[in-house]
């Protein structure tokens, strides 16, 4: 049986010319409005590879595509082929896509945000079309603008997109430093240069604890979090593989998430720096009295182990750490996951908090 051609690579640009719009920024969800599963992720992952092979995914239920060498081959527009994916997952994976589509990875991403769950929203071309769509979005919504430089531009009255734009590009640089004050100006004028880059699945991985209930307590909150980083941990020594990045995913009872990113000191998959990084991610979004569904962590950005550096200490507790970690390695290979665990993700009764254990959540993201 001959295999179906591939769609064509995406065509240069003409200098000066606007990009068309061909990014779609896909987010998934159940038909009730649950998260999808590991498995349905990849096969919808598969799904955009039908019309396009520059896919990036983004863990755990989203993606960016860009289709623009796939129009002329399926002879439709961006939106025309976001249809046919939005019907596609529904009819062959019982999932609902909320697609925003737009000229570049930001502005398909704030078209995405600001769309009802299933819907597809296109940003319009044309350099006052897309000011007309920024103007009046709060400076939180540019992608990559956290909160602290959020507060640093509103203190100077910077508090939405539109006024941003039309702020001198020094003034910016002198807020916010020169590189970041001309990616937040340019970004405020719907500039993104960033190119979508495929296959990031395979080098990421992660896991899940849901809760029995909307959990309020911080302190669960933070064992939870030590089981995930001590469970990921082990999966990456056990495959020889290092993180630079971890990412922590907040769920909350109306089914909204909240995802920060956090950059590794170094390459690691040691359980306790990762149990430090996901208790600062934590920390930093202040959830006080939140009702949470559920927390995951995906470590990003894996490499091979034996090819990272490891910054040398002569500290003698860090290298006993690390030689009871690899004792506690070999006797979970020889009795089983749950023979050791962290004293602290046990209960007040000495037994483990329900539900028992992670729940990972990528089958595929152990490959190097």
């Amino acid at each position: 049986m001959t295999p179906a051609p591939r769609p064509p690579a995406a065509p240069p640009d003409p200098p000066g010319a606007p990009r068309r719009p061909g990014m779609l920024h896909v987010r998934f969800r159940t038909v009730d409005g649950g998260p999808v599963s590991a498995g349905c992720f990849e096969q919808l992952l598969g799904l955009l590879a039908q019309f396009t092979p520059v896919i990036e995914a983004l863990p755990p239920d989203a993606a960016l595509a860009d289709v623009r060498g796939a129009l002329r081959y399926f002879d439709r527009d961006a939106v025309g082929l976001a249809e046919l994916v939005r019907l596609r997952a529904l009819a062959w994976h019982g999932v609902r896509c909320t697609i925003g589509i737009g000229a570049n990875p930001l502005l398909a991403r704030m078209a995405a945000q600001g769309a009802a769950p299933g819907e597809i929203r296109a940003v319009p071309e044309g350099a006052p079309a897309v000011a007309a769509f920024l103007d009046r979005r709060p400076v939180s919504a540019l992608h990559g603008v956290g909160p602290a430089t959020a507060r640093a531009l509103c203190a100077y009255g910077l508090d939405s997109v539109g006024r941003i734009a039309a702020a001198p590009p020094a003034t910016l640089q002198r807020i916010l430093g020169a590189k970041t004050g001309r990616i937040v100006y340019e970004r405020a004028r719907g500039i993104d240069p960033t190119p979508v880059t495929p296959n990031a699945a395979a080098r990421s991985m992660g896991a899940e604890h849901r809760f029995v209930h909307d959990e309020l307590d911080p302190a669960r909150r933070r064992r939870a979090l030590l089981s995930l980083a001590d469970d990921l941990g082990a999966r990456m020594r056990a495959s020889g593989q290092v993180a630079r990045a971890l990412t922590l995913t907040v769920r909350y009872a109306d089914r909204s998430t909240t995802t920060r990113t956090r950059r590794l000191d170094g390459p690691t998959a040691h359980g306790p720096a990762l149990t430090e990084a996901a208790y600062a991610l934590h920390a930093a979004l202040g959830l006080q009295r939140a009702r949470v569904r559920s927390v995951a962590l995906r470590a990003e950005d894996l490499c091979r182990a034996e090819r990272a550096a490891r910054q040398l200490t002569f500290d003698p507790s860090d290298d006993r750490a690390h030689r009871i970690e690899a004792a506690v390695d070999r006797a979970r290979a020889r009795f089983g996951t749950g023979s050791v665990r962290p004293a602290a993700t046990l209960g007040r009764t000495g037994r483990p908090s329900p539900p028992p254990g992670p729940k990972p959540l990528g089958p595929g993201g152990n490959r190097p």
